[in-house]
């Protein structure tokens, strides 16, 4: 009946066979592909940064997701004071804290690129 296909041919077709656990083995693998290149990562990843920001206290050096470098002055559950400047101060929620620095960084990048406080711009007499 078909143009394409005698009818011969399409009644000798063999009955299709059920695809058994080979079937179900490429499906899975890319599953499991999935989830060690990108799923356990990220969660590895989530949980480092919880306990981050779980170990936060005063006079740590950290570095937000902004890129705003300085050290925190005080801390509640929701919010951080980071001192950027001597007398400087900014509110940060507590998650977007990306990176805590090691103990003097701060204190010698401050140092180094010779910022200008207002005390500096205050012509003195």
């Amino acid at each position: 009946m078909s143009l394409f296909i005698s009818d011969a041919v399409a009644a000798a077709a063999p009955a299709a066979q059920q695809p058994g656990i080979e079937g179900m083995l490429f499906p899975v693998a890319i599953l499991v592909f999935f989830y060690v290149l990108f799923i356990r990562p990220q969660a590895k990843r989530t949980k480092e940064k919880k306990l981050m920001t779980a170990a936060l206290n005063k006079g740590v050096e950290v570095v937000t997701t902004g890129g705003i470098m300085g050290k925190v002055a005080d801390l509640d559950d929701n919010f951080v004071k980071i001192e950027t400047n001597d007398n400087t101060f900014i509110f940060v929620q507590r998650h977007h804290i990306e990176t805590m620095l090691p103990k003097g960084t701060f204190k010698a990048v401050t140092k180094r690129s010779g910022t200008v406080t207002t005390d500096m711009l205050v012509k003195k007499n």
